[in-house]
């Protein structure tokens, strides 16, 4: 070996070492950064709400009280995150905190947990408190493209549209739906979901937001009011493993799924591995690029990650007017309104218990659909995205080859898969469509 090529080696050895040398300092920092902040926001909690407050994930998985449907769907990601500092002191003081306080209650009979609050760290404009309002009857918000006057509900083809995570229906509305052709708005009725914690849909902090919520709220929201006897579904990112999830419980409706860069891994022997699996493959520990870094602190560092939604999402109006005076707008793009308009009690648990908690659950769902062998699922995935891996689409295509058409797509990346070819995209929707 040359002296020359020695020398370029051995310069990217040392640069790896010190790049992951200050990547574990900068992971540890943020480990102790959070085990201060969970005991600062359970005081702080303690004291706006009182024992309203929602329970964070820092203790261990034997914390949980007793063994139920909530329980039995909760993402082992979010009790199996590794933390150098997760049993010292910190931690154990909180622990030790709350069991003395739920003791305590135990004995006053003061328990109040079922009460109804909005958190002190949340919004409270009229989108983000709206499940607290008396009339509020636990339907999301849905934007619908009717048929034109004249042509009846029995005639028309169903489409429920289901956005990404941190997103909401515009993703859909403000694009597929005004390039789609006349003879498709003609004989298709459109739904455009907004899912539960996102867009103007309810943000209740007594959920858990686990697969099956967002289930049962679309049953409750569109389905079931619409009288919905046959359905095609349209999903991006975090929406595919919910469309999926619906698509098996209603095998004999669903025409066609069309996934966009689907988030799916095989299932593992162990359905913890599995959830643990995902949260290292979508959010990984890393410093770069900027936003994998984001993801990986949003993910893994729950009080962290709480800090910036008190700044940023619980301020989302005054951001917008900042944004729009600064930018001379009168409208801002539907992406960054999407972008804050939700909790982080609603971020995270979709995060933990959908994204990495269905990755255990998809293959049981794709089995369903595969021995009904009467719905067609459609991948669409960008050969640049940096978000979703390619062997995500790759790998349910070669699991499920008879059940999955696969296309992917040269040059773009995982937004710009649909809103850099809206009028491909639309086209190839009603392709798919027709031929389902």
């Amino acid at each position: 070996m040359s002296a020359e090529n020695l020398a370029g080696k051995w310069t990217r050895k040392c640069g790896r070492t010190l790049f992951d040398s200050i990547t574990c300092v900068v992971f540890l920092f943020l480990d102790f950064l959070d085990a201060v902040l969970c005991v600062v926001f359970k005081l702080v909690d303690e004291f706006f709400e009182g024992n309203a407050c929602t329970p964070c994930y820092c203790g261990k998985a034997g914390d949980k009280n007793g063994e139920n449907k909530e329980t039995e769907m909760l993402s082992e990601s979010l009790y199996g995150r590794k933390y150098m500092l997760r049993n010292m002191g910190f931690l154990g003081f909180a622990r030790k905190c709350r069991i003395y306080r739920k003791k305590k209650d135990d004995r006053d009979g003061s328990v109040n947990e079922g009460l109804m609050v909005n958190r002190w760290s949340d919004c409270g404009c009229q989108s983000c408190v709206s499940w607290m309002k008396k009339e509020y009857d636990q339907k999301l918000h849905v934007v619908v493209k009717n048929l034109p006057q004249g042509r009846g509900d029995e005639a028309a083809e169903n489409v429920i549209f289901l956005h990404g995570f941190l997103s909401s229906s515009s993703f859909w509305t403000e694009t597929i739906f005004n390039n789609l052709s006349e003879s498709v708005k003609d004989h298709y009725r459109l739904f455009a979901v907004d899912l539960l914690g996102f867009g103007r849909s309810p943000k209740p902090n007594d959920c858990m937001y686990t697969l099956l919520d967002h289930v049962e709220r679309i049953d409750k929201s569109v389905i079931s009011p619409f009288h919905l006897n046959s359905f095609h579904l349209v999903a991006h990112s975090m929406g595919c493993l919910i469309a999926l999830a619906l698509a098996a419980k209603y095998p004999k409706f669903v025409k066609s799924v069309t996934l966009v860069a689907p988030p799916y891994l095989p299932c593992a022997k162990d359905g913890a591995t599995t959830s643990l699996m995902a949260l290292n493959t979508f959010a990984g520990k890393t410093l770069w690029p900027p936003l994998a870094f984001g993801k990986s602190v949003m993910s893994w560092y729950e009080h962290v990650g709480r800090c910036f939604c008190v700044l940023f999402c619980r301020n989302h109006r005054i951001w917008e007017m900042i944004l729009k005076l600064f930018t001379l707008r009168r409208e801002l793009n539907f992406m960054e309104v999407d972008l804050t308009r939700h909790t982080h009690h609603s971020a995270w648990h979709n995060m933990h218990n959908v994204i990495c908690g269905a990755a255990k659950l998809m293959d049981k769902y794709l089995e369903i659909l595969n021995k009904s062998r009467s719905v067609k699922v459609c991948i669409i995935h960008g050969d640049h995205d940096m978000e979703v891996p390619l062997d995500c689409s790759n790998n349910m295509k070669m699991k499920f080859p008879e059940l999955v058409e696969l296309n992917m797509i040269e040059n773009v990346d995982h937004t710009s898969v649909i809103l850099g070819r809206v009028r491909e995209f639309a086209k190839s929707l009603e392709h798919i469509w027709a031929s389902s």
